[in-house]
């Protein structure tokens, strides 16, 4: 497959963002808190993204925070949550751009068994069924079946917003 494909162009990124936002709502909608924990990089800026709808449409706290670690060697690293929240028995959603493997989704829900959370979900903008761990999104924004081979590439940080398979 030569260059890449626009699978999502900015009206259909934005707008799945903004129907995750409403999915996390509806989940929360009787708490007074929930902690979006974007994992580094792209994670977070997604996340950022779903803060900013949510506090749009909704009247509980959310808590924006980015999720650092090793992802070449997540066992051995040091796991960072910017800033520091109280995290027992609150609401956290973890978030990554693209769930694969799952293996960088189910080493940041890792960090979060260490404490006594309330609710515990994820989210992805693209799941590509490939996982070889047991992790699912619980908010997800596109099923795209993809070769092992190819590779999604989600631009969120500024606009035009996309989702590419090259």
């Amino acid at each position: 497959m030569g260059g890449s494909t626009e699978v999502l162009n900015h009206k259909q990124v934005e707008d799945r963002i903004k129907r995750i936002a409403w999915q996390i709502f509806e989940e929360f909608n009787a708490e007074k808190e929930v902690i979006l924990a974007g994992i580094a990089d792209r994670g977070y800026h997604l996340a950022e993204r779903l803060c900013s709808h949510l506090q749009s449409i909704a009247d509980i706290e959310v808590k924006l925070c980015k999720l650092s670690f090793d992802k070449e060697d997540p066992l051995k690293s040091d796991y960072t949550l910017e800033p520091e929240v109280n995290l027992k028995a609150n609401n956290v959603v973890v978030v990554d751009d693209v769930l694969k493997s799952g293996g960088t989704l189910i080493y940041g829900v890792r960090y979060f068994l260490n404490y006594e959370v309330g609710n515990l979900k994820t989210v992805v903008l693209v799941d590509r069924n490939h996982k070889r761990f047991p992790v699912k999104a619980d908010f997800k924004g596109l099923s795209l079946s993809t070769s092992m081979h190819e590779h999604v590439s989600v631009s969120i940080v500024e606009a035009p917003y996309s989702v590419t398979v090259s």
